[in-house]
């Protein structure tokens, strides 16, 4: 086995392993970054809801305080007002949602699925629980999901609306009905605000990045492997081969070589340096003999 072809694979393997350890830790890497892109996503989205209802409880519904007595108004409810809100948002991003999944709401469209109301379920159990991540599998791939608890926190979350059919406004139960959203009780977590945002962008993003990184850095290791091997064979392989065929003519008598040329002080050089004396040396006892 020849020296080029040693090094070579030691090189192959070295590359291999480093390849195999930056691959792991890059993909790691570019996944907990899409994951944390979509955490801050669902983190802002979050907030837009918040900042609607606020706006809608504080400065909407006061203004329609008379109205409200002759026809209820479902813009006038906060969590109406968030939930169309996105709903205009999902007109672009369908992929994207936004529910305040409800266990017995007023609005039907508000009642929780299945997993909704395993996550409102997790808040009952753990009144301290302020927030909920998690990622769940939908028809159009990985969704992370970001939950708060809805907490009937106050007297006015309960009376009139959500009292009981005979306290709530006249015009909301004709509008709904007397059978959803009644029997409230106070500090009761009655749902959850639950925003969907989807991973496959991101991750997708992330694909890109990493195998971009890995062809750039297969690249750079092609290079250096061709690099390396010229510098291998101009400064190593052909010095020693010459060398080698020299020290075969000298070891039969024939002392018509030519001296090396010693162009350098490396290891290579002086092993030349070397090789002249020994020659020269060898060439003298030679003709003492004669």
């Amino acid at each position: 086995m020849g020296l080029r072809l040693k090094f070579n694979l030691v090189l192959i393997a070295v590359f291999a392993l480093g390849l195999a350890l930056s691959a792991y830790v890059s993909k790691r890497i570019l996944e907990a970054n899409a994951q944390d892109e979509v955490v801050r996503n669902a983190d802002l989205m979050m907030g837009a809801a918040l900042a609607v209802r606020d706006y809608t409880s504080k400065q909407v519904k006061p203004q329609l305080e008379l109205q409200l007595m002759r026809v209820f108004l479902p813009q006038s409810v906060p969590a109406y007002a968030a939930t169309e809100m996105f709903n205009t948002l999902r007109d672009k991003h369908p992929e994207y949602s936004y529910k305040e999944a409800t266990l017995n709401p007023t609005n039907p469209r508000d009642r929780a699925v299945e997993w909704e109301a395993d996550i409102v379920q997790q808040f009952r159990n753990d009144t301290e629980r302020t927030e909920m991540r998690g990622v769940r599998d939908t028809p159009t791939g990985k969704s992370l999901y970001y939950a708060r608890p809805l907490k009937a926190s106050s007297p006015s979350c309960i009376s009139p609306c959500h009292d009981t059919p005979e306290n709530a406004p006249k015009t909301m139960v004709a509008k709904y009905g007397p059978a959803n959203g009644f029997g409230w009780k106070l500090n009761e977590i009655v749902g959850a605000q639950i925003i969907s945002v989807p991973m496959s962008v991101p991750l997708a993003k992330a694909d890109k990045a990493f195998q971009t990184f890995m062809t750039s850095l297969l690249g750079v290791f092609l290079l250096a492997f061709i690099v390396l091997n010229v510098v291998l064979s101009f400064l190593v392989i052909r010095p020693i081969v010459k060398m080698s065929k020299a020290a075969d003519e000298v070891s039969t008598g024939n002392f018509d070589v030519p001296e090396f040329v010693v162009g350098s002080h490396d290891e290579i050089g002086v092993l030349a340096t070397s090789f002249n004396r020994l020659r020269r040396s060898l060439e003298k006892a030679m003709k003492l003999l004669e």
